[in-house]
């Protein structure tokens, strides 16, 4: 092909090869450059589709030699190989995958946006999974993704004429998606097979590229299949509990053992949400199989190399699967493949193992088959930690074992054309190496000081510009799909105004979410956006699940009020919220609003989106925000009143008047608004390389998935010698915990004239049969400023036969010596306490 590059004439089946081999890989999915190739092809199914293969298999032959031969394309094609090329050799590699990981890391999603041409997502989670598969693109790290084909996905939406959503389900044709069948050495297509008693089932395995970095999707429409099971996979989040837990079934056990089929064996696998935690017990069969071990062993051997992330605020938000259902899907797995009894894989997802008719929770399982967990932000972390509290029985809320990595976005992805542009030429002060993850590594924070404020405010316009353009093509194609148009608004050049501020609220319609939280005060609102002197207008998009009627009633009550105060032209409520409208709102819009329930955002991502393209966020102090929020970077929405929701809209109405319009219409003789050019330069600058996917999968690969692989290995390692020890130590530990005890202490305080003034304590402890070097024994003091902790010391040798043990240590004498109490931990130097065994004794 190289030599064909630049010649007219050339070979059609060469030329077509080249151009389905960029169509395939979703690694190009976010170069601006492809995208004007493609649009060459067929402006109008680009712009309805933006799916690159569907329009290689719509293009006639004669159209693709004729746009070919064309100079202007065959520039831009050399161009994007070029880039493809360089884009390789300037990834990373020692100082991350080939230094760091010896294996690979299996990431388990439920739903990932990857691209428009690729729908099988449905929102964050999707958002989360898809961004971070691109940034270890990026960084070349081995990460493999494992997901679901969905012959329908999730829904697409539709406003009515009542401003009612209905919901569609289109068909994902294969044939017309970014993937293609996983085979064989010999040309098979690779099935997966899962057996329940009396029949078996098929599941294909089909491959998306994202650069280096490999998804699995798994389809359980064989032809093969019973009916029911096709369905299986028919749309993402389907109603239902039975359906949940087959498509969990397929992802986690299935997902699995399609890796296992295909010689690939993961030191680290990567729950993204409890919907993959099956992966966990089909990891530990493997492991029997390889082994000859029993289930316990083997699941002590590869907990260590499970990570579960949590994204669920609230513990109502768990997967949660009755008794019954559970035995009719997975007794015989129990039973035949595990060889335990159904109650003990039961007791695995219960918070009290032995009740009977404690639903199966999904979260628990996942907690109980991993050695590390996080939250998506620092508050999530804190919130996962109440909520798991009960994990961790008689553990300070402090010390549950759940950390955070704070979510962030794939900037390349969601950064426009001309914020690109603008990206690179501050860059380019300082490097040359300018990558698709230039902006999202360890940046100077002064990398835009070369760009003046006047470069800037004509960026942040074009970009609105481009918003409001964008805004009302689709709003003419909604309504005249509809067939009905208001007539005030029949001309879409009375749509908003591309030279007013431009604020946008867009996200699932949940009532926790508050989506309606500007409505509180429908007068004032209006005023807010009529103001002649300084006006705004507002763009809004969303969707409810189409079983969630509240709301649905909250996406009719944006409608409702719009026609009711006449707003059409300072409002649009723009249907089918999915990644192309996500990405024309987060690159133009002025102002990014966001008014979750505290402390209900997990994390968010949207608003991180905006920062790339220079807009600004006003939110409440939740989920990201919370660490990110300065006043010199964006707007924040205090808590007053105890976060009502009266008190919240109250709050966000005056920081719209008195803090954002004048800031946006306070302008120089020249027109620039210097005090939004400045928020604009620092929240640019400063945040979005600090919430960035390329930020967070590194911090995954250093304080995660690097300590689970040696976890693992050493755990495993000699056909899981040490993961048996660590099985009959525990075991002897549990046997005989509750002989420990604390008999006594002894309290000295030091002289009051001593600068160092502390206590001498002296403490005996009844270990039982159980030997000094099985525990840790220390001081603890807890209070609303922290907690302190003080190993105490054994004195003399630990001997079998001297019992109580006598304990040494001192504390600080700042607080009274009752604050301190005595506490007692298993110890071994090969186990994550408490993650892995939550026994502890406190003093009485």
């Amino acid at each position: 092909m190289k030599t064909h590059i630049g010649q007219t004439g050339s070979d059609f089946q060469e030329v077509y090869s080249v151009l389905k081999d960029l169509a395939l890989d979703l690694g190009s999915s976010w170069n601006h450059s492809i995208h004007m190739m493609w649009k060459r092809l067929d402006p109008e199914l680009w712009n309805r589709t933006h799916n690159p293969l569907l329009l290689l298999s719509t293009v006639s032959r004669e159209r693709l030699m004729q746009v070919f031969d064309t100079r202007d394309f065959q520039q831009c094609l050399r161009e994007v190989l070029l880039e493809k090329q360089r884009d390789r050799e300037l990834a990373p590699s020692a100082d991350h995958a080939s230094s760091t990981l010896q294996g690979a890391v299996a990431y388990f999603s439920m739903e990932y946006m990857l691209s428009e041409a690729l729908p099988i997502y449905s929102g964050g989670l999707g958002n989360v999974a898809g961004d971070q598969l691109k940034a270890a693109n990026d960084l070349n790290l081995p990460i493999i993704g494992v997901g679901m084909l969905y012959q329908q996905g999730y829904f697409r939406q539709e406003i009515d004429a009542a401003g009612q959503q209905q919901a569609l389900f289109p068909f994902n044709n294969p044939a017309e998606l970014p993937i293609t069948p996983v085979r064989s050495e010999d040309g098979e297509w690779v099935r997966v097979q899962l057996t329940r008693p009396n029949f078996s089932f098929w599941l294909r395995a089909w491959q998306a590229r994202v650069g280096s970095v490999t998804l699995y999707l798994l389809d359980t429409n064989d032809p093969a299949n019973h009916p029911f099971v096709r369905l299986i996979g028919s749309e993402l989040y389907g109603d239902g509990p039975q359906l949940r837990l087959r498509q969990e079934l397929v992802l986690g056990m299935g997902g699995y053992r399609l890796l296992r089929q295909l010689g690939i064996e993961p030191t680290v696998c990567h729950l993204n949400e409890g919907h993959a935690a099956f992966a966990i017990l089909e990891r530990a069969y493997c492991f029997m199989q390889d082994t000859g071990h029993d289930f316990r062993v083997a699941l002590e051997a590869t907990r260590p190399g499970n990570i579960f992330t949590t994204h669920t605020p609230v513990d109502a938000g768990f997967d949660r699967f009755s008794p019954q259902l559970m035995e009719s899907h997975l007794k015989f797995y129990a039973e035949e493949y595990l060889n335990v009894s159904f109650d003990e894989l039961m007791a695995l997802g219960r918070k009290n193992p032995n009740d009977r008719n404690e639903p199966f929770n999904m979260a628990y399982l996942a907690l109980r088959g991993s050695a590390a967990a996080n939250g998506v932000s620092r508050v999530h972390g804190t919130v996962s930690r109440r909520i798991f509290q009960d994990r961790f029985p008689r553990w300070p809320e402090a010390e549950v074992p759940i950390g955070h990595v704070t979510n962030g976005v794939h900037l390349p992805t969601w950064a426009s054309a001309e914020a690109s542009a603008l990206w690179n030429e501050g860059l380019a002060q300082s490097t040359h190496d300018i990558t698709p993850a230039s902006i999202s590594g360890h940046i100077e924070p002064d990398v835009l000081s070369g760009i003046t404020d006047q470069q800037l405010w004509d960026f942040r316009c074009r970009q609105r510009a481009k918003l409001v353009e964008y805004a009302r093509r689709q709003f003419a194609v909604q309504y005249a799909n509809i067939g009905f148009l208001d007539k005030q608004v029949a001309t879409p050049g009375m749509v908003l105004d591309p030279n007013v501020l431009t604020l946008a609220f867009a996200r699932r319609f949940a009532e926790y979410k508050r989506p309606t939280l500007l409505l509180q005060d429908p007068e004032r609102l209006m005023r807010l956006l009529a103001d002649a002197a300084q006006p705004a207008q507002l763009i809004v998009a969303g969707k409810a699940h189409p079983a969630d009627r509240q709301g649905q009633d909250m996406i009719k009550a944006w409608n409702d009020y719009i026609s009711q105060y006449g707003l059409q032209h300072r409002i649009v409520f723009l249907a089918d919220y999915d990644m192309r409208l996500t990405q024309a709102l987060v690159r133009g819009a002025d102002i990014w609003i966001n008014t979750p329930r505290r402390p209900w955002e997990a994390s968010g991502t949207s608003g991180m989106k905006v920062l790339v393209n220079g807009g600004l966020n006003v939110s409440v102090l939740d989920g990201w925000w919370a660490e990110a929020y300065s006043p010199e970077v964006g707007f924040a929405i205090e808590d007053r009143d105890g976060g009502s929701d009266a008190a919240d809209a109250q709050e966000l109405y005056r920081v719209l008047e008195a803090e954002v319009k004048p800031a946006f219409y306070s302008r120089t003789a020249d027109g620039i608004p210097l005090a939004w050019a400045a928020r604009m330069r620092a929240s640019m600058s400063r945040l979005t390389p600090a919430f960035s996917a390329n930020r967070v999968v590194s911090d995954y690969l250093r304080n995660y998935y690097a300590p689970a692989e040696r976890a693992y290995q050493l755990r495993s390692a000699e056909s899981g010698r040490l993961a048996a020890e660590i099985v009959q130590w525990r075991q002897r530990i549990e046997r005989a915990w509750d002989q420990v005890r604390v008999v006594s202490r002894q309290v000295n305080v030091a002289s009051d004239v001593d600068p160092d003034r502390h206590y001498d304590f002296l403490v005996h402890v009844d270990l039982g049969v159980l030997l000094p070097t099985d525990v840790t024994v220390e001081l603890f003091a807890g209070g609303e400023d922290g907690s302190l902790s003080f190993p105490l010391s054994l004195q003399g040798s630990p001997s079998e036969s001297l019992n109580p043990h006598v304990y040494a240590g001192v504390a600080p004498a700042s607080r009274p010596d009752s604050h301190y109490t005595v506490r007692i931990r298993p110890y071994h130097p090969q186990l994550r306490l408490p993650y892995e065994l939550n026994l502890i004794r406190w003093e009485k």
